[in-house]
């Protein structure tokens, strides 16, 4: 007679000893039997194999000549990566929204649910931070220009401040309909911008009566808010980085219409199949947005570096080929 398959397996008692030990260390109350096994902790743990106090995982002790070796090879690989799954899980990358308001379609990217918040696979949020690393590193290196769009009031400033770290163009407010559509009109009203600059610092404006000071200053006001970070966005972008593509939904239809690839912090309640590059991950937590946002910097800053000098002030104009998403 065939022998019946335990209910539990040691694979999914060892997965849910590491959640249970992921919420404990956030501070989560209660057992692990909403991940799925119905489990409490101490019934997990008290089936995974017992190890000694103090073990370090090795059973005989290391020569010198051997340590020495093993940390010279890992200084050759150079620096660590500016992340660890520790600084993921401490960022709270991996809090989704609400059961009851998920997209289906973010079901790979899951990886379980407690208290009725999703679960967010951190491998799949690795995963898609080092494939956007490697694209927007090829895209900076052949002169590309990347936008960054964050309008959530927790993504602003993250999101400025990784888009002037790499001298890249962004959009932390209001997104106004068709700056990529009606790219002229948008690059008029940035000529109007630098105009009004232009009285002000010459003192020509002085010359006016107040009333039309007063309506030039509102002008400027309302035109630098909007359009500042759009500076050096000389023709349509090539990339965009943008946080939540359910809240910035008008970017990616635009994005779309122009053929545009966009990469993308995205939550459970949003659709992958919408942007090019999914990053799962949390889009509502400013430590997580800035986490994600300076990994994302750092690469395009270090696919700047490998640029030319020549060629970033001869060919900063001129369209470049765009590679695929490997």
């Amino acid at each position: 007679m065939r022998r019946p398959e335990p209910l539990f397996s040691t694979r999914r008692r060892s997965q849910q000893f590491v959640v249970c030990r992921t919420a404990k260390a956030h501070g989560a109350a209660g057992g692990c039997g909403v991940f799925g096994g119905g489990l409490p902790a101490s019934s997990v743990t008290s089936r995974l194999p017992r190890t000694r106090p103090g073990w370090t995982g090795r059973s005989i002790s290391v020569p010198a000549e051997v340590a020495e070796k093993e940390e010279q090879e890992v200084a050759e690989k150079g620096p660590k990566p500016a992340f660890s799954a520790q600084s993921l899980l401490e960022a709270g990358v991996h809090f989704g929204h609400r059961t009851s308001g998920w997209n289906p379609k973010m079901r790979p990217y899951i990886f379980g649910r407690r208290n009725q918040i999703h679960i967010i696979d951190i491998k799949e949020t690795v995963r898609g931070m080092l494939r956007a690393r490697q694209y927007l590193g090829r895209v900076a290196s052949k002169g590309g220009i990347i936008l960054f769009v964050g309008t959530k009031r927790q993504a602003a400033e993250p999101v400025r401040e990784a888009a002037e770290a790499c001298g890249m163009p962004y959009v932390t407010e209001r997104w106004l309909g068709g700056t990529l559509t009606n790219f002229r009109t948008i690059r008029s009203r940035l000529q109007r911008l630098e105009e009004l600059e232009r009285l002000e610092t010459t003192g020509e404006l002085a010359t006016y009566s107040k009333k039309q000071q007063s309506r030039l200053m509102r002008e400027y006001k309302k035109i630098h808010r909007n359009l500042n970070g759009l500076r050096t966005l000389t023709r349509t972008p090539d990339v965009i980085v943008l946080v939540d593509p359910k809240k910035e939904r008008n970017v990616v239809n635009e994005a779309k219409i122009l053929g545009i690839r966009t990469v993308a912090l995205i939550d459970t309640d949003s659709d992958p199949d919408h942007v090019s590059l999914p990053i799962p991950g949390n889009d509502d937590s400013i430590r997580s947005i800035r986490l994600v946002m300076d990994f994302l910097s750092d690469s395009i800053a270090a696919g700047k570096a490998g640029l030319p000098q020549e060629s970033k002030k001869s060919d900063a104009d001129q369209p470049k080929a765009i590679p695929s998403i490997g």
